[in-house]
């Protein structure tokens, strides 16, 4: 039987046994309702260039533009592959365009740290760095746009830098994220990867840290894997998401470990097509904003499956979220196997979650909602929030269980309890229990 090994850049570790039978076990038990690819462990490319990395790198001596021309230059199937030089292990670089059939390898021991001047991400406005009402000005770290079949590969690590000083600034880029909250503006921060309509894209094994936004963004796309991705942020980090697929299908992420200042994975589907059929599996959560769907759901998501994952001192741990600026039906979704411990909020439903925008018309519907074998220690608040009487949310608690005491908010709610032991006791305005 194989053994598997995923560890957390906090020193965690976790062990799988027989890792890849389970999951095409996981992938087959429920039909079309999630990945419906044959999802197996990617397999690296071979190199067409390599790239030594250089003992002069500095702020003032970026590698963007070798780096760029390797990429530009590599074969359909091929890696441009990052290696030491000796005690030379660094690579600096503004933003970079990733293409069709091209993997970026990242040896281990090697790091790719992004440049702390803004002007090497800016999209051309002039705004990179700045906090105002658009929060637009920045490309990211790694652009891939209609770049289908590429993937960033390797045991090494890409660093944001989101923490540190900015060149000719006295502000941190985690910093502005924290003055556009105090200003209710938005900050033009970098994220780290970014994939727009690029189909069957893979991250394997690859370290990312610090991004000063979000770490991950797949949109408009069908089909992406990460497997065994280590995501390391501090929960201070503002808006640093983990992963966050939106308007995609045939999503899988598996074998992963995220720690983050906000949604360590957050399903999005804001009015560009439907988010469906995605599986997330094998995964271990830490700090950060939990396993989220939303706040964006009018184009609807649906088909989800998110099994064998655990929950360890995140703020969140199951969480849907919207409201009627930006709602819509988020149906067929499954938890099971799932452990949460220690989290302010353990299970939240929400759909009056933070409002902005000026339609009032997208109402959210979650209906279809299943937990299955989700055990719960550590206290917490558990939030059944439908939106009103005739929006209601429809959930099946099947086997969820509480270790400690918590407290249970609900209203227009209608749960199904069983045929698992559920040990909530649950009470609000408008809410009818059914048991088994």
């Amino acid at each position: 039987m194989a053994r598997v090994r995923c560890s957390s850049a906090l020193g965690l570790s976790f062990k799988f046994q027989g890792f890849a039978v389970a999951l095409l076990l996981v992938l087959s038990s429920v039909g079309s309702a999630q990945d419906t690819r044959n999802v197996t462990e990617p397999v690296i490319p071979r190199s067409c260039r390599a790239l030594a990395a250089r003992p002069d790198s500095s702020e003032h001596q970026l590698d963007t533009t070798r780096l760029q021309q390797a990429i530009d230059h590599c074969k359909f199937g091929e890696a441009v592959e990052l290696k030491a030089d000796g005690a030379n292990n660094v690579f600096l670089s503004g933003a970079l365009d990733i293409r069709p059939g091209v993997t970026l390898l990242i040896d281990r021991g090697v790091t790719l740290f992004a440049s702390r001047d803004p002007k090497a991400f800016d999209t051309g406005s002039g705004t990179c760095g700045t906090v105002d009402e658009n929060g637009r000005g920045c490309r990211a770290l790694i652009n891939g746009d209609h770049a289908d079949h590429s993937a960033v590969m390797g045991e090494g690590t890409i660093d944001g830098r989101g923490g540190e000083i900015l060149i000719g600034r006295h502000i941190s880029w985690w910093d502005l994220a924290q003055q556009a909250k105090v200003t209710n503006k938005n900050q033009n921060c970098p994220r780290l990867i970014v994939l727009s309509h690029s189909n069957d894209f893979r991250l394997y094994k690859i370290t990312l840290r610090n991004s000063p936004n979000f770490h991950v963004y797949f949109g408009q796309g069908d089909g992406f894997t990460a497997w065994g991705v280590t995501i390391d942020s501090p929960k201070t980090s503002r808006n640093t998401d983990g992963i966050d697929p939106g308007n995609a299908t045939n999503v899988t992420i598996t074998h992963c470990s995220i720690h983050a200042g906000d949604d360590n994975v957050a399903i999005k589907a804001g009015g560009e097509g439907a988010s469906r059929n995605m599986t997330i599996a094998h995964n271990h959560f830490l700090t950060g904003h939990g396993m989220s769907i939303g706040s964006d759901t009018d184009a609807g998501v649906s088909h989800i499956r998110v099994t064998d994952l655990t929950i360890d001192g995140a703020d969140n741990g199951i969480r849907i979220k919207s409201n009627s600026s930006r709602g819509g039906i988020v149906e067929d979704v499954v938890y099971q196997d799932v452990q949460i411990r220690n989290t302010k909020n353990p299970i939240l439903m929400d759909t009056h979650y933070s409002f902005y925008g000026t339609d009032r018309d997208k109402l959210p519907v979650f209906r279809d909602i299943i937990l299955r074998h989700v055990e719960i220690s550590g206290g917490g608040k558990i939030t059944f929030d439908g939106y009103d009487a005739a929006h209601r949310l429809q959930m099946t608690l099947d086997g969820v269980t509480v270790a400690d005491p918590v407290t249970i908010s609900a209203q227009h709610a209608d749960l199904t309890f069983g045929p698992g032991p559920v040990n909530l006791n649950v009470s609000g305005e408008d809410v009818q229990v059914k048991r088994h």
